[in-house]
């Protein structure tokens, strides 16, 4: 059978229509293929993208520096998956430079410790010939003389595996109550209801703040925080779209026939929402998107000196007001980014599950 004939061909081709929405999933994949490929693709392939030389620090993007390598000491290579993943630890330690030569064996150069000051020459020994390379920074460096580029694409890895996770905790919970609640009613519906109007009147920012207070701060406890805090909008859902469809002819012919309760609900309803579950989820993406920075602003989230645009905007909202605002913006400006892709996907994902909308029949 044609694919484009099929109803998941049919939401496919309405959704393509949408280019607003059909950019922000190419921008959304565009940023999980940078997230994928990690330090593959960064200027500094270092652990966390953290070599630091703190004479470059607050420097504007496109600057070129020449640096020598000084030392270096043996350290073992990883290989290309762990490199993709990890990093790979520095082999040299160098220094930025102003001026460099070489004379009797031995390097005679300048330390670059500003650019109205000029250091006494110094002498270092010969390393071989490759002992002086040059970098651009093109984004900048933040104010620990860190590469800007390389921590931003670093950041979408904590960004998305944080919105990924969240979203899968949340649908589990939301999905599984959800279901629960609209299928039998009753007591349980009403026990189910009012846990979820508990948390629904919570903050979301103040319920995952103590949600890490207890857990702790770290990476892997945002999975859990922000996921806990955002399942209220898929139950809610799942519960009035299961209370439509149980009284549906499929649904009671599927009773009659004897099939379980949880076949009923796995095969037979949940199948027929998924489309509203998918919308709320990509909603939730951004919501998580949100929250995650927000507590990596606050300090709860990931800690130094792993890269999160919230840590990042924390570290340098202070030269808002300065001549280097673009440390707090660039990362500022991603999040944004992300969360609106997030979002015109959401409505992307509405519009074309929403049939009776268009007159299409499927």
């Amino acid at each position: 059978m044609d694919f484009i004939n099929t109803p998941s061909g049919k939401i496919w081709k309405r959704f393509k229509k949408n280019r607003m929405a059909f950019g922000g999933l190419l921008f959304i994949l565009l940023l999980a293929v940078m997230g994928i490929l990690g330090y593959l693709i960064t200027p500094d392939k270092t652990p966390m993208a953290n070599s630091m030389h703190l004479q470059l620090s607050n420097k504007k993007p496109g600057r070129t520096f020449h640096f020598l390598i000084i030392t270096k000491k043996d350290v073992g290579k990883v290989n290309f998956l762990e490199c993709m993943l990890y990093g790979q630890e520095a082999d040299f330690k160098s220094i930025p430079i102003t001026s460099y030569r070489e004379e009797n064996g031995k390097v005679y150069a300048r330390e670059y410790i500003g650019d109205d000051e000029q250091a006494e020459e110094s002498v270092y020994p010969f390393l071989g010939p490759d002992q002086q390379y040059q970098q651009t920074f093109w984004l900048g460096t933040d104010t620990y003389g860190r590469d800007m580029l390389s921590r931003l694409i670093l950041g979408i890895r904590v960004s998305l595996s944080v919105g990924l996770m969240a979203v899968l905790i949340s649908l589990f919970i939301g999905v599984t109550l959800g279901a629960l609640a609209g299928y039998y009613g009753g007591k349980t519906d009403a026990a189910i209801s009012w846990f979820m109007n508990v948390i629904w009147s919570l903050p979301s920012l103040l319920l995952v703040i103590a949600i890490s207070f207890a857990l702790g701060k770290g990476f892997w406890q945002i999975f859990i925080a922000v996921g806990l805090s955002t399942w209220v909008d898929v139950a809610r859902l799942v519960r009035g779209q299961v209370m439509a469809l149980k009284e549906v002819e499929f649904v009671e012919a599927s009773k009659a026939l004897g099939f379980s309760t949880s076949r009923i609900i796995g095969k037979h309803i949940l199948p027929n929402i998924a489309g509203p579950i998918l919308v709320v989820a990509s909603a939730n993406f951004a919501a998580a998107i949100l929250l995650e920075t927000g507590l990596s602003f606050l300090g709860f989230g990931a800690q130094p000196p792993m890269p999160s645009w919230g840590t990042m905007i924390k570290e340098h909202y202070a030269y808002i007001i300065m001549d280097a605002a673009y440390l707090a913006l660039l990362p500022g400006l991603a999040i944004m980014s992300t969360v609106y892709a997030f979002n015109l996907l959401a409505i992307g994902l509405r519009d074309a599950f929403d049939v009776k909308s268009q007159h299409i029949s499927v």
